[in-house]
């Protein structure tokens, strides 16, 4: 479920992106953590996005929402790419995309199935956790292959 904040974070950050020739790809607000976390994925519409894209738009966006005051308390701003078909590896990147959706394969097939998709919620010592529509799926770490990002969703 999306926050009721977020189409008004797009609605301000389409057209700062646009204006550094960026494209908004994504918008999640974390308020289960403290500060809250919102992250805004962005996409370089001309070449491949970069590190000055990034710092850029996070300096700009800023800016924006703290002078439209959408963000009533303090929050941390987050602004990355998540790549094309990004295979995710780390602990750190399993923490940075939570909430994206993801595929996982795994071999051989869990529960008649070798792929899985939804939404990544987490990854423990035994298992990765994923949210089919409102419905937690657990998939044994021994039986994974690969995940990676949907950027079909």
């Amino acid at each position: 479920m999306t926050h009721p904040l977020v189409p008004q974070i797009i609605n301000l950050a389409t057209p700062v992106a646009e204006e550094l020739g960026l494209e908004v790809v994504g918008v999640v607000l974390h308020t289960n953590q403290r500060p809250p976390v919102l992250r805004v994925d962005i996409r370089n519409t001309q070449q491949d996005t970069g590190l000055d894209d990034c710092e850029q738009m996070s300096r700009l966006l800023e800016a924006s929402l703290d002078a439209a005051e959408i963000m009533p308390d303090a929050y941390i701003l987050e602004v990355s790419s998540p790549g094309i078909s990004r295979q995710l590896a780390t602990d750190r990147e399993f923490i940075s995309f939570k909430g994206f959706p993801v595929i996982v394969s795994t071999s051989p097939s869990y529960e008649g199935q070798q792929d899985w998709t939804g939404q990544l919620i987490r990854r423990d010592e035994t298992k990765l956790y994923l949210n089919q529509k409102g419905r937690v799926i657990e998939i044994p770490r021994a039986l994974i292959t690969k995940v990676h990002l949907d950027e079909n969703r």
